[in-house]
């Protein structure tokens, strides 16, 4: 065990996480809410958003058996009463769900999601819980750094739906379990395969030697594994993220190393002479400079790149949302969810810290905040360029770090993509189709076809007009009497066809949190203002 804490002691600091991170999160309760999955359910009258990027259409029945989609059917036009004869029809085995004021929409997933650590205090039941009450059915883990094992149990868990969460694909942290570090191809080929024999979906690299990171991605790519890479600033400079494609990289998390490739006057960011990675105000406060070291949109340098990294196929997660707060901390400090369901651990967790990683905020003001805005303009054109020219993008919220809460910072990502320029109707093709084409699952995941498994979102709103009413909390509205009321929020997530009360789950989550606080004798306050 000391061992494996040194390991991901070591690859965590590569991606400037702190060792109390790899400590392993109480595991989740054996499954207490849920219902089904049915021989037959019959979800009726539902206007479909199915994930293609077809508009959406309704009313529509949809027939589910035993956890696969049968049937998709058109029952009528929109504001005309539904003909019954033209409707399938049920019997006594079958459960109907009246969905005639609801939308439907694939289960999302997240690629970029963490279940937790010792360090945040959030046990893996509250996390998976807010996933599911925000539609997240898949979730891609990168690193697993509760421990491979710990991970592999989990997703077995979630397989068999033994427990409440979303089915989890395992990316481990490259060299997790080996004796020492990875220091020769041959080495990296082994413990991939050592890997793939156990089960891992993945690897999340944080950059190496050219020789072994080219080994291992390569081996990965034989054994069938995903790839991922968050280019550490520590290790970019072995391989920036269009390097890292022509090796067969199969997808970039966040934007490190996109820049790098960019350069046209340099090969190394412009640090300053003072700067020093493990101060994470240093880190940040200069991350938030890059892309403005990059060549211009769509000069020729950035063209080249784009193009040539398109023609490689490497898919972008670029988590906006993680790095919000970097552009307006207060905003994101005083989201109106922390003091119903954030933690008293996890609160502490953000607040500013020099030790804690992602609790960057040592002297955070106007200036970097004006500089990350600008960062976010340029980082934004490339992406939603490189989406207009057919690559592929997906969502991703690294939630549990920087005021990011699990669920909603994924809606937030939704907000986000929506401000680079994606229409709701490519934000929802990410969440969904986009994201199973990376994972291998389109014949199963990604949208509402028949013959697909029942992963499914029932909203009770349009999400089209407005993507706030799919927050747990919903959107605020004032109605004709002028009463302020709430607008929204998901009502049902369906997984393997078992259907989930998301108020029921929102409810146990604030109920976690307000016993905790009672436990504590906790009040959640601002940071400097606890008096």
């Amino acid at each position: 065990m000391l061992k494996l804490r040194f390991l991901l002691l070591t690859y965590l600091l590569l991606a400037g996480l702190n060792v109390a991170a790899t400590a392993q999160v109480p595991e989740a309760p054996e499954r207490s809410m849920g219902e089904g999955p049915y021989q037959r359910l019959i979800i009726r009258g539902v206007t479909l958003i199915d994930g293609t990027g077809a508009p959406p259409r309704g009313p529509v029945d949809i027939v589910i058996e035993h956890n696969r989609i049968a049937a998709v059917q058109s029952v009528g036009y929109p504001g005309i009463p539904v003909d019954e004869s033209q409707r399938p029809q049920d019997n006594a085995e079958t459960k109907v769900l009246d969905a005639s004021s609801m939308y439907l929409l694939p289960g999302f997933i997240d690629m970029h999601a963490h279940t937790g650590g010792e360090a945040q205090g959030t046990p893996a039941e509250y996390v998976y819980k807010l996933w599911m009450a925000h539609g997240i059915t898949t979730v891609r883990e990168p690193g697993s750094f509760n421990g491979m094992d710990w991970t592999l149990r989990q997703k077995e868990r979630s397989k068999n739906n033994t427990i409440t969460a979303p089915r989890l694909f395992a990316y481990v942290g490259f060299g997790m379990g080996h004796e020492g570090e990875i220091t020769t191809p041959a080495e990296a080929r082994k413990w991939v395969r050592m890997i793939a024999d156990r089960g891992a979906d993945g690897i999340k690299f944080f950059g190496s030697r050219k020789a072994v990171y080219a080994a291992a991605i390569d081996e990965a790519n034989k054994q069938g594994l995903g790839t991922m890479t968050h280019h550490a600033q520590t290790r970019v400079v072995y391989n920036n993220a269009l390097e890292s494609a022509r090796l067969g990289l199969t997808s970039i998390t966040h934007w490190y190393g996109i820049p790098e490739a960019l350069f046209e006057d340099k090969t190394i960011q412009d640090y300053p002479y003072n700067y020093n990675y493990n101060n994470e105000q240093h880190r940040f406060e200069e991350a938030g400079k890059l892309w403005k070291q990059a060549a211009e949109p769509h000069s020729r340098k950035w063209n080249r790149v784009m193009n040539e990294m398109l023609e490689l196929d490497v898919t972008l997660n670029p988590t906006f949302t993680i790095y919000e707060a970097s552009r307006d901390l207060s905003a994101q400090r005083r989201a109106e969810w922390h003091e119903r369901y954030t933690l008293p651990s996890l609160w502490e967790f953000f607040k500013p810290s020099r030790i804690s990683h992602g609790s960057y905020w040592l002297n955070w003001g106007t200036e970097q905040e004006v500089l990350w805005k600008q960062n976010y303009r340029l980082w934004m054109t490339f992406v939603n360029e490189f989406k207009n020219r057919g690559g592929r993008v997906t969502l991703g919220s690294d939630a549990g770090y920087i005021y990011k809460l699990y669920g909603f910072g994924y809606i937030q990502e939704m907000e986000l993509f929506r401000e680079a320029g994606f229409h709701p109707l490519e934000i929802f093709q990410s969440a969904s189709l986009k994201a199973a084409e990376v994972l291998g699952m389109t014949d199963d995941l990604g949208t509402i076809e028949v013959g697909k498994l029942a992963d499914m979102v029932l909203v009770d709103a349009n999400p089209m007009q407005n993507l706030k009413v799919l927050y747990g909390t919903g959107a605020v509205h004032v109605n004709k009497q002028n009463k302020i009321v709430r607008k929204g929020g998901i009502a049902y997530t369906i997984k393997d066809g078992i259907i989930y009360d998301v108020r029921a789950m929102l409810h146990d989550v604030e109920q976690m949190v307000e016993e905790a606080k009672i436990r504590n004798d906790y009040e959640l306050t601002q940071p400097g203002l606890d008096y």
